[in-house]
């Protein structure tokens, strides 16, 4: 479905965008000097634009996927993106029971609720990016958590021949019963964030690299098309190192994944003492590593961010609850098109646990839609950011993206890009098009805290821990998006003024 038919469905029940909305006096004091000029040329240099940011989502932990309101989300979103594989933590944990021991101490293996969570994900489109994660209790050396409300095992396997044991029994069971067709297309990364405290090995990087050398060969041992990688690191880690360690050892490798967040630090992700803005740090680390893949002796090596967000805490309402998200995410994906293979928004949901139960539905949480299904505005801004064409065009400013569809269609995104919290300064956009014969009018969404942003509502509730069903409708809607202001273009000389508040990302269609 088109934005346009879309929004023809909804056109008798939504609200009017307002592109120049009412403003105060201490905002229309603010308002820039000089506009920012946008340059919109049909005839301008193009090259291909894959969805590198909308493939892939993490979630909660595997065994969440068998809720009802794990899987109406993941619907809902795959509804509105391009949404083909999951990842989460821990389809070996305990709770999924994939490994025991009998009474003499002789492994058991059981997939029950593997197949449950798997069939789950194959019925709605998604398939698995399994991350082989983490050690069966009964396997574990020791039992070493790391501190999630679900306590996971980090410490290594007692026996090493135990994990290389598990992995080939666990991948044969996949290929019987979902076929070798099936699963060569899924993905394997072995283990997650091994250099921080999600791996109990010492020391850590040599003993990782043990357990990535015989999950590799493991898996490839089934079937050689099976697609396994690492190191899954946090901040950007170890890639240099671990494609070295594959290459000089011979050992399978068909992907680079790695991690990165807004708020790390550049002492953590790049050994130096420096200020690197939130806006900014996602798209340093991506071009760090792309280089680092680059100089490698394995320089085609797909690059895969297994995880990114603006913030790593799950506790900053003004980042992943806010319209904040739509211009910190337009503008990564504007810098890091042409550096990445994939990246994979953390998280799809809030059905999440892994810092407890959720006490009430905005609480910064990763998801894209809060507890009780209701969608925030980083839903809104990937289902603009998913309208956008398959080839780029060039552009003279890092506060848009132009684009072009199949059938010639432009789509543009611009957004305002300010800190979270209040702050910031309306901006104007004048735009001008050329080259685009017949087009007279553009369809123009927009996504701002009065438009597609339940959290404006909430705190206009009171912030109610736990919204009545009433106040649970009223969310709903106030989270919907509304339907297109159109603008008429005059012929030959196409020309159009947009403000935008602080967090406002805009999409705009230019139609005949």
């Amino acid at each position: 479905m088109t934005m346009r038919s879309f929004c023809t469905l909804l056109a008798a029940s939504t609200l009017p965008v307002f592109l120049v909305p009412p403003v105060g006096r201490a905002e229309a004091q603010s308002l820039p000097r000089a506009p920012i000029r946008i340059v919109v040329d049909g005839d301008a240099p193009a090259h291909a634009f894959p969805h590198f940011w909308e493939q892939m989502f993490g979630s909660g932990r595997a065994s969440l996927s068998l809720r009802a309101g794990y899987r109406r989300d993941m619907r809902e979103v795959k509804g509105v993106t391009d949404f083909r594989y999951v990842r989460f933590h821990g389809i070996l944990d305990r709770d999924v029971g994939v490994y025991t021991v009998d009474a003499q101490g002789r492994p058991d293996y059981n997939f029950t609720y593997v197949d449950q969570i798997y069939d789950g994900l194959l019925r709605q489109g998604v398939r698995p990016f399994v991350e082989l994660s983490f050690m069966p209790p009964d396997m574990a050396s020791r039992q070493q958590s790391m501190g999630f409300w679900y306590d996971p095992i980090v410490a290594p396997p007692k026996e090493w021949a135990l994990w290389s044991g598990l992995i080939r029994r666990f991948a044969q069971h996949l290929v019987a019963r979902y076929g070798i067709d099936e699963v060569s297309q899924w993905y394997f990364e072995v283990w997650n964030e091994p250099n921080g405290s999600f791996w109990g090995g010492d020391p850590g990087q040599p003993t990782y690299f043990r357990l990535y050398d015989l999950t590799a060969r493991a898996l490839k041992s089934v079937s050689p098309r099976l697609r396994v990688g690492g190191p899954a690191t946090a901040q950007a880690a170890w890639v240099a190192a671990f494609i070295e360690h594959c290459a000089t050892r011979h050992v399978p490798v068909d992907f680079v994944s790695t991690h990165v967040y807004g708020d790390d630090t550049a002492d953590n992700v790049f050994g130096m003492h420096a200020k690197i803005t939130r806006r900014d740090m996602v798209i340093r680390a991506v071009r760090k590593v792309h280089r680092e893949v680059e100089a490698s002796p394995m320089p085609a090596l797909p690059i895969i961010f297994s995880e990114f967000n603006a913030t790593y805490t799950g506790t900053e309402v003004a980042v992943t609850d806010s319209p904040y998200i739509g211009p910190w995410l337009a503008n990564t994906i504007r810098a890091c098109d042409g550096l990445v293979d994939s990246m994979s928004y953390w998280t799809f949901s809030d059905v999440f646990e892994e810092g407890g139960v959720a006490k009430t539905p905005f609480h910064g949480g990763f998801g894209l839609i809060a507890a009780g299904g209701i969608p925030k505005a980083s839903f809104n801004d990937f289902r603009l950011l998913h309208e956008l064409g398959s080839q780029r065009l060039a552009a003279s400013t890092d506060a848009a993206l132009v684009t072009r569809r199949a059938d010639g269609t432009l789509m543009i995104a611009v957004w305002n890009y300010a800190p979270p919290g209040p702050g910031g300064e309306t901006r104007t956009y004048q735009l001008s098009f050329r080259n685009v014969p017949g087009a007279h009018r553009a369809y123009i969404w927009l996504v701002d805290r009065d438009h597609g942003s339940a959290l404006t509502a909430w705190r206009a509730m009171g912030e109610p821990r736990f919204p009545s069903f009433e106040q649970h409708r009223l969310l709903l809607q106030a989270a919907e998006l509304p339907g297109p202001r159109i603008e008429a273009l005059a012929p030959g000389n196409a020309r159009l003024t947009l403000q935008l508040r602080p967090h406002a990302l805009a999409l705009l269609e230019l139609a005949h």
